[in-house]
């Protein structure tokens, strides 16, 4: 079962004597975990029904009587092998035999890395009692800002917002979530979060900072971005919301080009794309500098970028965005983009 459906349905559901939190996902695990910990064992005396212990360290002799010993001011007793991968390839045997015959008093909990579907001891646990925490795709996180800002602090938040709240923070869902809290809090009174306060409280102006190297790129003017590059790496400026930043114009570009490419007039395409006002007149100069064919690259280099910040390039971070400053305000033949 997939962690989200998991975490929105658990409550109705009976707990099972067996479970495998499974994935990369630390933040969707910790909430996984914490769920099945008031599901299986309540709120009174959850402390003592509780047993963690690392899987490394783990031996069956341990965690059996944990499973096997009669609770005490709980329903049950919950033992938890955390990072179970190698207790798991231990032990696969026995608990070949403990998945056939639990005990009656026990839920046992195995968190791994992995938990191949085509072992036997997989084949023994059903859908509702392997849970998977994997990260979602790029695409897929702005929803789920969406529904998670609603669920866990009672704000809606805007499209627009969730889309740059991502741009700024990136894919880790535990940022994203600390994100949303504080967000949540500056709001106030707000039944809802806008693109402005994203950009205000985590972007610290710097949408609109940006938008500032990118007239300059509109420009032709070489030299100036790249100074004010400097001046945001002087002022330790995180490369990976740097990007982020650049991310969201440049995709908005992407957006309004492709627009106008099918007959959307330009200055209707910019606003569609979701260009915020004070930008709009920078953006089509932006468009005419850059030209269609930089327009229609403009995606990949960012992926190539991303990727080589997360550890695919020994480039330093510094000069990968320069980079990119230099593509971008490097003279080109006529833009083709169309104006009605």
């Amino acid at each position: 079962m997939d962690s989200l459906a998991f975490l929105d349905k658990a409550r109705r559901m009976e707990p099972r004597a067996v479970y495998a939190v499974t994935g990369d996902e630390a933040f969707l695990k910790r909430h996984v975990l914490e769920l099945l910990r008031s599901i299986v064992l309540g709120t009174e005396g959850a402390d003592l029904g509780l047993s963690t212990v690392p899987g490394d360290k783990a031996t069956w002799a341990a965690v059996h009587d944990e499973l096997e010993t009669l609770p005490f001011l709980s329903p049950r007793r919950m033992v938890v092998v955390d990072g179970a991968d190698p207790f798991v390839t231990r032990e696969r045997a026995r608990l070949e035999k403990y998945f056939a015959a639990p005990s009656a008093s026990g839920v046992l909990v195995l968190e791994v890395q992995t938990w191949p579907s085509n072992t036997r001891l997989a084949k023994m646990l059903d859908d509702k009692a392997t849970i998977k925490c994997e990260s979602l795709r790029m695409s897929r996180l702005p929803q789920w800002c969406r529904s998670w800002c609603t669920a866990q602090y009672e704000k809606d938040l805007a499209p627009a917002a969730a889309a740059l709240l991502v741009d700024l923070v990136g894919e880790d869902m535990g940022q994203l979530d600390q994100e949303l809290a504080k967000l949540a809090l500056y709001a106030g009174a707000a039944p809802q979060i806008e693109a402005a306060d994203v950009d205000t409280l985590v972007g610290n102006s710097r949408t609109e900072n940006t938008w500032k190297i990118f007239d300059l790129i509109g420009a032709g003017q070489q030299a100036e971005a790249l100074t004010l590059l400097d001046r945001f790496f002087e002022q330790r400026e995180d490369p990976h919301r740097l990007l982020g930043a650049f991310s969201h114009q440049l995709r908005g570009i992407v957006r309004a080009a492709r627009l106008n490419g099918l007959g959307t007039p330009l200055s209707e395409a910019i606003s569609r794309a979701g260009i915020p006002p004070f930008g709009a007149r920078a953006a089509e100069t932006q468009m005419r500098h850059l030209g269609r064919e930089r327009v229609d690259r403009l995606l990949d280099w960012l992926l190539q970028i991303d990727l080589g910040l997360k550890g695919s390039s020994q480039l330093p971070a510094r000069t990968l965005l320069e980079r990119l400053v230099i593509q971008l305000a490097q003279a080109a033949e006529p833009a083709r983009a169309r104006s009605h």
